[in-house]
Order: structure tokens, then sequence, then C-alpha cells
């Protein structure tokens, strides 16, 4: 990798962590550009300001975000579990999601990007409530959203508990049983 492309990375990495632990508002250049030993020099030039490093962090973990466990309409609870271990292994995705919901994207869809995969998963929810595998009375959209929210019950964006990978196994399987459980009875066909 040449030094401009291995700079570059340099400050998007540091930009993710920033991102991830202060937000929009709290991360600072400085921080950033100190962690990726680049100048804020380089950081601009790059990136043109904070807002739109922000906003390129974002895009690139968009992908990760929406397709971090491939998606399985035919096994909703499996997928379920599948994005709370995906949340265990990258929290920093829930984290930057979570400031971009509060700092950018405050009402409708945050990710709206790459539209047709999320009408793939739409699609695919609809196929399996014409299978009278889902519940047919529940929009597949509702279905994606609240698979999905159940899925972060103990994620960084968590009310209640933030579970961590030093958590007891024990914890983790329990709650891995309990979400898959609910998934299963709440959106059974």
């Amino acid at each position: 990798m040449n030094d401009g492309k291995a700079t570059r990375q340099r400050l998007l990495d540091a930009a993710t962590a920033e991102f991830a632990a202060y937000g929009i508002a709290g991360a600072r250049v400085d921080r950033i550009s100190a962690t990726a030993k680049a100048n804020k020099a380089q950081l601009y030039a790059y990136f043109g300001d904070k807002d739109r490093l922000f906003d390129t962090v974002f895009q690139l973990h968009a992908d990760a975000l929406v397709n971090a466990v491939p998606f399985t309409a035919d096994d909703l609870p499996g997928y379920a579990v599948a994005l709370y271990d995906s949340c265990l292994e990258q929290p920093d995705l829930v984290r930057l999601a979570t400031w971009a919901r509060l700092e950018r994207v405050p009402a409708g869809a945050l990710v709206t990007s790459m539209p047709e995969q999320t009408e793939l998963k739409l699609e695919a929810i609809a196929a399996e409530q014409r299978a009278g595998r889902v519940d047919p009375a529940l929009d597949p959209a509702d279905v994606l959203a609240m698979v999905s929210m159940l899925a972060l019950t103990w994620s960084p964006a968590s009310l209640f508990h933030t579970a961590t990978p030093q958590d007891a196994r024990a914890d983790h399987e329990r709650r891995r049983a309990a979400l898959a459980e609910t998934v299963r009875r709440a959106f059974r066909g």
C-alpha cells in the first residue's frame, strides 16, 4: 500500500474509533490525526471536514452494518442470534449507527444507500408469509425492523444492559436461547 493510501486508511480507522466513542459533535480532529499519526492538513485534504469524514466513515461501515450477517427469512430466530453475535464482535458498528441516528437522521430510514438489499430482505419475508411460516398479518418491513431490534436488545444501543464478549458464556447462551424463542413465537405463521 502506498503512503497516501496507508495514511488515508489510518485516518479512517482512527475516525471510526473516535466517532464510535464520542459521536460527531464530541469527536476531535486533533485526536483523530494524532491517533492516525497524520497531520490535520492531510485529514482535510482527504475528507474536507469533520462532517464529511463522518459521512465517509459511516458509508464505509453501512454495508457492514446492514449485512453484518446473511439474512435468512426462513430462519428468523437464527438470523436474530447471528445479529446478537455480530454486535458482540463489532460494537463500534452499533455505536456509529446510534450516533448517526442521534446526530444526523432522527427519523426515517437510517441507511438508504442500499435499497435493493432491503427490498430483497422484504421479498424474502413476504415469501415466508405466503408459505405460512411467518405471520402474514404483519408488514414485512415491520418484521425486519422488530427482529433486528430484538437482536440489538443487549447491544451498545441497549437501554437496559450492554453485553460484552467478557460476559459469562452461560449469560450469552441464555440470551441467545431467549432471543431465538422470542422471535420464533412472535413471528410464527
